[in-house]
């Protein structure tokens, strides 16, 4: 049994070309733990941010000077390979997918997750690609639209909804009975339309918060229109989700939020077996499909992250890891 694998590693922060593939130590399943052969992966804003260590206080959680862990890669999809002493619900062969968490580490042949972590059965009817894809956007939609505890028959506006989150989050709002209004490029109306949104807005053209107050719940899942707009366009006792800002977002909506009386929901949105349960759910049901810019090989892992760079991208972008 080979003691190796390969691996896309990064021994210091930068551009996409920090990133390279290495033959590194194959990890082996403790007690209670799971090794899965990684099929698929995905590339996304998160692993480019830690990446490029932005915002700077990362480097106090994933390393000061260089990153601690190696290897990037939050969600993966599988089957399992070796499973540790005292696990009793996965067996050896089991498809699976989940969420590896701060240790990060799907960037490679196999990663060793907890068996009582964000990890779940896969059906055969969903594919590794859509399970790989699922995960990030979804997990992430689902966790703030929960928080807003959006309601049947709210007025929802999603912004930035061809990205991974954004699309997911036109998905689940609907699938919650919301009307959904979406805003993106020319370019991916109707890819968004098809996804289930009532209505969608180019954003090049048209002012979503010039209609004035109308919405319960504005989605801004990419960090690209000001908190102030946002505000404009809520409900009085509305609800802010910010999806991707940074601290400076933050403030100015706690700040907006003290005079306004309009809700700020913001954090870390973190997976869970429940979340993954419920998108499952949804793709079995057809009422989710994650939408996939691309399908890369592992090799070409620099490529995935200049396209997320980039700010181009439709949805997720995959990285197919067993070839």
């Amino acid at each position: 049994m080979t003691m190796t694998m390969q691996a896309a590693i990064y021994e210091q922060y930068g551009k996409p070309e920090v990133l390279r593939l290495s033959t590194v130590s194959k990890p082996q399943a403790g007690r209670g733990e799971l090794l899965v052969r990684v099929h698929t992966t995905a590339a996304t804003i998160a692993d480019s941010r830690l990446r490029r260590a932005d915002p700077f206080a990362a480097r106090f959680v994933f390393g000061l000077f260089r990153p601690k862990n190696r290897i990037l890669g939050d969600a993966f999809s599988g089957v399992v390979e070796a499973v540790g002493e005292g696990v009793q619900q996965f067996r050896v062969g089991d498809a699976v997918f989940g969420i590896c968490g701060m240790k990060m580490g799907a960037y490679a042949e196999y990663v060793c997750v907890p068996a009582t972590g964000v990890i779940i059965h896969k059906p055969a009817e969903i594919s590794d690609e859509t399970a790989a894809a699922a995960q990030f956007g979804g997990a992430t939609a689902l966790h703030f639209l929960q928080k807003a505890n959006v309601q049947p028959g709210q007025k929802v506006l999603i912004y930035g909804a061809s990205g991974s989150v954004g699309s997911a989050a036109v998905q689940i709002a609907r699938y919650m009975g919301a009307h959904v209004t979406a805003v993106c490029s020319a370019a991916n109306t109707e890819r968004v339309r098809a996804l289930g949104a009532d209505r969608v807005l180019d954003y090049a053209r048209e002012q979503f918060w010039a209609e004035g107050p109308q919405y319960d719940v504005v989605f801004e899942t990419v960090n690209k229109v000001a908190v102030g707009h946002c505000f404009k366009a809520l409900k009085p006792g509305g609800k802010f989700i910010i999806g991707a800002g940074l601290l400076k977002e933050m403030l100015q909506g706690a700040w907006a939020s003290l005079w306004s009386g309009k809700k700020v929901i913001a954090g870390v949105a973190l997976g869970s077996v429940e979340k993954l349960e419920f998108l499952k759910k949804m793709l079995l049901e057809g009422a989710f499909t994650p939408l996939i810019d691309r399908v890369l090989p592992l090799s070409d892992i620099v490529a995935a992250h200049h396209l997320i760079d980039s700010g181009r991208k439709s949805g997720n972008v995959v990285v197919r890891v067993k070839q």
